[in-house]
């Protein structure tokens, strides 16, 4: 039994459960196409009492205008059989593929071990969106095929051996060989079906890192490094996409090349029994009729074969990207909404309890698996209104501490409590409007500016006006081509480093969150645009911070500086208490004066 890269799932559970969704039309498409393929047995029918009766050696009373009449109204009826099941399918087809992509950017988004366990290269990712999707997709659609073409071949091989029970055998002989090599290449199609599906990723990934550092690129003189590079990606792509389709193509040309030999045995059977007036000019048409169905079932059961195979390797990468969630969850039921309008996505809806008056961490610690590194046994207490600095070296665990508070890494022990109650999920739980938070590498999007800061939340121009002052952004503003509505570009590239760091903290302030934390958002500013935009924060006596900081102008409006040291505390306090006790903070203070100012 075929199961999925996890090991767990059966990958026929997986394909029941998506041929479930939408209710219903999974069954109307097999019926359809079912339908479609049978309706070619009443024409071989025909055809066999019209040679007949061009012969004389009919048996039924049908006249041949009759017969040709019957011979129009089945062709009609395949043509509009064919388009109710063409039509059916395209909407099952639509909706099955938009909840697999639906399930899985869910769990990219909600589920912390799927954020972990994202692939190196974007464009794996994507190509897991994209063809492991379409690979279970034509999985099912293969299944339609082979489930009609199975029942029009078996009747069809009932009425050829009623008729000649020698010439069907050995027509039908090839099956069993078909069959038989498709089990024995299972192993190596699984193989070169995750090897292509790695390669493309690959590339699809390095292309669109290409896209986001054109300036860098082009600075640095590297496009013939870059070209180089995507060269030798592309190749590689191409030898395993090679690989993967030729074995296919293999598979499929040997079942296809059964119709050839099995046309050449039914001649050379068919002609001697003719002479001996065993079989009539009729049953050769009758035979010919349904001999490219016949004879192309296996075509049909190793391409299904082949098929099912790669689908659990799909189905495992998947499973992967979405942290190791089972298949089955890829295919839970839910609304897609292909038609009509989106439905409205709420605001978070804030109450009492999510009014922050005092959080609480104690012995928070997360340990990285390579080289041991991260925090251990931190606490940290952050009253409302405050505004507490997180300060350290390099490696001292600053961006680790924040991530572990606000569930971005599972922390290994310790306990969150938010006025005095436990937090049992912090990924679940440190999300507007409790919190919101913003990145020491954010990212922004190929969209307008406007849509970059509101990301779903409804538009209040009063609002975003005030975010946009608290964040020294409304000079900005003024000199974009088109304001708020220029599009930035992939990851905000017509903006500069100050700027795209400005705008994310525009948008953290959009959320009207209890708790904002800024992870070094200072260090992409120059010494003037910081000052300011610490002093429109502190204006702002309602807004309660966490920041990462090692520059004095957030230092010295600290209320509370947390001073990390391999990944612990190393003292707490206000900062002329620290510069008088500490000698780690006052090498910190001295490092400080001596960097040079970021560009805004």
């Amino acid at each position: 039994m075929s199961t999925s890269a996890t090991g767990a799932i059966p990958t026929w559970r997986v394909l029941l459960r998506l041929a479930r969704f939408p209710r219903g039309l999974y069954a109307v498409n097999l019926v359809l196409w079912t339908l479609w393929y049978s309706i070619p047995l009443a024409t071989g029918l025909i055809a066999r009492e019209y040679f007949n009766a061009l012969t004389g050696a009919a048996q039924a009373r049908f006249g041949v205008w009759t017969l040709v009449a019957l011979m129009v109204g089945m062709g009609a009826g395949h043509v509009l059989t064919f388009a109710a099941s063409f039509y059916a399918f395209l909407t099952w087809w639509f909706h099955d593929e938009a909840l697999l992509r639906k399930n899985l950017l869910h769990a990219v988004l909600h589920d912390l071990r799927s954020v972990l366990g994202l692939p190196d290269s974007p464009g794996e990712a994507v190509s897991r969106f994209r063809d492991d999707v379409e690979a279970l997709m034509e999985t099912l659609d293969g299944l339609l095929d082979t489930l009609g073409q199975g029942l029009f071949a078996l009747i069809a091989l009932g009425l050829m051996i009623s008729i000649n029970p020698l010439i069907t055998l050995v027509v039908f002989l090839p099956v069993l060989s078909a069959v038989g090599l498709a089990n024995l290449l299972s192993a190596r199609i699984q193989k070169r079906r995750a090897e292509s599906r790695k390669a493309t990723g690959q590339v699809t990934g390095f292309i669109g890192e290409i896209f986001g550092a054109v300036q860098a690129v082009k600075v640095s003189s590297a496009t013939p490094h870059v070209m180089a590079r995507f060269r030798t990606l592309s190749d590689a792509r191409g030898r395993a996409a090679l690989r993967d389709s030729l074995l296919t193509q293999v598979l499929d040309s040997i079942n296809y090349n059964t119709v050839n030999l099995a046309t050449g045995f039914m001649l050379l059977l068919a002609a001697g029994a003719m002479r001996s007036g065993s079989f009539t000019v009729g049953d050769f048409a009758l035979f010919a009729t349904y001999l490219s169905g016949v004879t192309s079932f296996p075509r049909w059961i190793g391409r299904a074969y082949v098929r099912y195979k790669q689908a659990g390797v799909s189905i495992g990468r998947m499973s992967a990207l979405a942290g190791g969630a089972p298949g089955t969850a890829l295919a839970a039921h839910g609304p897609v909404y292909l038609g009509g309008p989106f439905p409205d996505v709420p605001a978070p809806a804030r109450t009492d309890g999510d009014r922050l008056e005092r959080l609480e961490a104690t012995g928070l610690t997360y340990r990285y698996t390579d080289g041991g590194r991260g925090i251990a046994g931190v606490n940290l207490c952050v009253e409302r209104g405050a505004f507490t600095v997180v300060t350290g070296r390099i490696g001292a665990g600053k961006t680790t501490l924040l991530e572990a508070l606000l569930g971005l890494l599972p922390m290994q022990a310790g306990e969150i409590r938010w006025n005095g109650r436990i937090v049992e999920d912090p990924a679940a739980f440190f999300a507007p409007p409790r919190s919101a938070y913003t990145p020491q590498a954010p990212r922004l999007f190929s969209e307008s500016l406007r849509e970059n800061l509101l990301m779903g939340v409804p538009e209040d121009e009063g609002a975003l006006q005030r975010a946009l002052h608290t964040a020294v952004m409304e000079r900005d503003i003024g000199e974009l081509d088109h304001g708020l509505d220029t599009v930035i570009g992939p990851k905000g590239v017509k903006l500069s480093g100050g700027q795209v760091h400005r705008a994310a903290a525009a948008r953290m302030l959009m959320r009207d969150a209890e708790l904002l934390v800024f992870d070094d958002l200072s260090s992409a500013l120059d010494v003037e645009t910081e000052r300011v935009l610490w002093e429109r924060v502190f204006e702002r006596r309602e807004l309660t911070c966490l920041v990462v900081s090692h520059r004095r102008a957030a230092l010295r409006r600290a209320d509370t500086i947390i001073l990390l040291r391999d990944g612990g505390v190393e003292a707490t306090g206000k900062l002329d208490h620290l510069l008088e006790t500490s000698a780690e903070m006052r090498r910190l203070w001295r490092d400080d004066a001596r960097e040079p100012s970021a560009a805004g």
